[in-house]
């Protein structure tokens, strides 16, 4: 293994169990299971955590837990938001909130000190969402400005995650993501 260019899934060919760890959101977005098999085979722990309610989602990135290093929330999102269905009447009196989640929601309910958060959802690379997400403790925040196909939200955390295992920065990782081509040019990264 010496002689083979330097990857991080070296360390797991080596023994290591995983390199890092994520805590994979799917709220819907189409895209998480298959996402969370492509991760696992980059020598990535994922926490795979299905949420289908307001309070689940608000109990997995309120901070009450650790929250893994990386943070995807694979969504459906529009303007700015990331979309999550209403719950009927009577369950949606034990929400702390029904509906869509902008930035007063983020900055709200969520802590996620020293992530690296990434949003699948179109529209999600929306600059007041990405400072929300910044002021609920991320150290960086990836999305896309834009609606691009839906394959293409699922590839670009693919994308990312094969330059992070390459030992590439996060900044380094989205260059080249959104060098690739017009789709994936949608993606942004904001930090602190």
């Amino acid at each position: 293994m010496a002689t083979q260019r330097p990857s991080r899934v070296r360390e797991v060919q080596a023994g290591r169990l995983a390199w890092t760890e994520i805590d994979l959101i799917d709220l819907g977005g189409g895209f998480a299971r298959p996402l969370r098999d492509g991760l696992e085979a980059f020598g990535v722990q994922v926490n795979y955590l299905r949420v289908g309610q307001p309070r689940h989602l608000v109990a997995a990135l309120d901070g009450s837990r650790p929250i893994a290093p990386y943070v995807i929330l694979s969504c459906h999102g529009d303007e700015g938001r990331i979309l999550m269905e209403d719950v009927a009447e009577e369950l949606a009196r034990f929400q702390p909130f029904n509906g869509d989640i902008g930035p007063d929601r983020v900055r709200e309910h969520f802590r996620l000190p020293g992530s690296v958060t990434l949003v699948t959802g179109c529209d999600t690379g929306d600059p007041a969402l990405a400072g929300a997400f910044l002021d609920a403790g991320a150290d960086v925040y990836v999305a896309p400005r834009g609606a691009p196909f839906g394959y293409a939200s699922m590839f670009a955390p693919l994308f990312f995650f094969y330059e992070l295992t390459e030992q590439r920065t996060p900044l380094e990782a989205v260059e080249r993501l959104r060098a690739h081509d017009d789709e994936l040019a949608m993606w942004e990264l904001y930090q602190r």
